[in-house]
């Protein structure tokens, strides 16, 4: 088994960042502003927030936070994100989700600005990219492609399945791998398919991204192939000061005597969520303000 760790392709990705960031405000420009929105308490999304934070602040941005209630009211949302929609310190706008289920995530992701996606959710970057247009990508889907490419694993002519079909991950990285360039096949399953294996066992590339421990082992995988775990489930576990520990969508254990590559939980995709919102971050300042 080859451990595709992603921390080192995460802080290449940050460390270039940083010095296009540097080059930016050196000619005069204002730093890099991300605006998070975050309602209600979930403990994941705490950490997701506070990371992004953490990683806006290390680069040099400028980075707001607005925090709602649990039962906050969708038109309060909907009101800051037409406010930060004009805000001309803003560039780039996420709001965190998943949201209560009082509130609309579409309607809540369809009033950002486009041009403010930073996440990539909006109809209009997810229009773009299916037909190949510029576009925001979804950050965990670009960084699963960036990580492709920093091991050098190729796409160009290569079976490729999806195990998910999420609007944040299963649906944008079907349609980067069909993109012109990338050149792989696609094929689109979901925890519905039947037989499973049956479309796994000639991949090249497999990407796993169903929420569920245990969606695939090494009996669904031919030697030579590389498996993206997008997953992080949280499973009891006594032994643990926090009583849990976290793993994948992927059973891990099992490719260990198989010549297998695959992305650890943690230490996987998860690192490269961050760095790829970043990256789009400054990719909207640039846009935004032309030098």
């Amino acid at each position: 088994m080859t451990r595709l760790g992603c921390r080192c392709v995460a802080e290449s990705v940050l460390e270039n960042v940083r010095k296009e960031t540097q080059a930016f405000i050196d000619k005069g420009n204002r730093a890099p502003s991300l605006a998070v929105v975050l309602v209600g308490s979930d403990p994941a999304s705490q950490t997701y927030v506070r990371k992004k934070a953490e990683a806006a602040e290390s680069l040099g941005f400028l980075h707001f936070q607005y925090t709602f209630d649990e039962d906050s009211k969708e038109d309060d949302i909907l009101s800051l994100v037409g406010k930060l929609n004009e805000g001309e310190d803003v560039d780039g706008i996420l709001v965190q989700l998943p949201l209560p289920s009082h509130i609309s995530e579409k309607k809540i992701i369809d009033a950002i600005s486009p041009e403010k996606d930073v996440d990539g959710f909006s109809p209009v970057n997810m229009g773009r990219l299916a037909i190949g247009e510029e576009s925001f990508i979804p950050c965990t889907p670009k960084g699963i492609m960036r990580t492709l490419s920093y091991y050098g694993i190729e796409t160009a002519g290569k079976k490729a399945v999806v195990i998910g079909r999420s609007n944040i991950v299963g649906k944008p990285m079907a349609l980067l791998l069909m993109q012109k360039g990338i050149d792989a096949t696609v094929t689109v399953c979901n925890t519905k398919t039947p037989d499973l294996r049956e479309y796994t066992k000639d991949a090249d590339i497999i990407i796993v991204a169903t929420g569920h421990p245990g969606t695939i082992d090494s009996s669904y995988v031919k030697d030579g192939a590389a498996v993206i775990d997008v997953g992080v489930n949280r499973i009891k576990d006594e032994t643990r000061e926090k009583g849990f520990r976290l793993v994948g969508d992927a059973d891990y254990s099992s490719f260990k005597d198989r010549d297998v590559m695959i992305t650890p939980v943690p230490g996987g995709v998860g690192l490269m969520t961050v760095s790829m919102l970043m990256e789009n971050t400054l990719e909207a300042a640039v846009k935004r303000r032309g030098r």
